[in-house]
């Protein structure tokens, strides 16, 4: 046999399990995320079958709240999905109900703040 074919054959997307095709990933997830002028920022992201997304934001203890939507990809074969929209551009690990934010470049968020960047699925 050609190893060549072999080892092609092993590394298709389409036969691996990904959070894309093995996990429920549609729904609402939750998270008060850190700010820095006040005492956090009360984020909702729902993310739809179709692809598309939209996020609330409301700042805890300031009159403000923000809104966007728009389209959703798949990166990392099947593992992140980036938010893209009007003011949005966020990368999300997804995980078993739950998203993990990660940092401009990609790499997950760590330190003593990462726990506030886990959105957690709504039952």
């Amino acid at each position: 046999a050609d190893t060549v074919a072999v080892a092609g054959e092993t590394t298709h997307a389409d036969n691996a399990h990904n959070s894309q095709n093995s996990l429920d990933w549609p729904g609402t997830y939750e998270a008060t995320l850190p700010c820095a002028d006040c005492p956090g920022i009360k984020t909702s992201i729902l993310i739809n079958n179709d692809g598309t997304f939209q996020i609330h934001s409301e700042y805890l203890e300031r009159d403000l709240k923000t809104e966007d939507s728009g389209k959703m990809m798949w990166h990392d074969n099947g593992s992140v999905i980036h938010l893209m929209g009007k003011d949005t551009n966020l990368k999300l690990k997804v995980g078993e109900n739950q998203l993990l934010q990660l940092d401009q470049n990609g790499k997950l968020i760590e330190g003593e703040l990462a726990p506030h960047y886990i959105y957690k699925k709504k039952a």
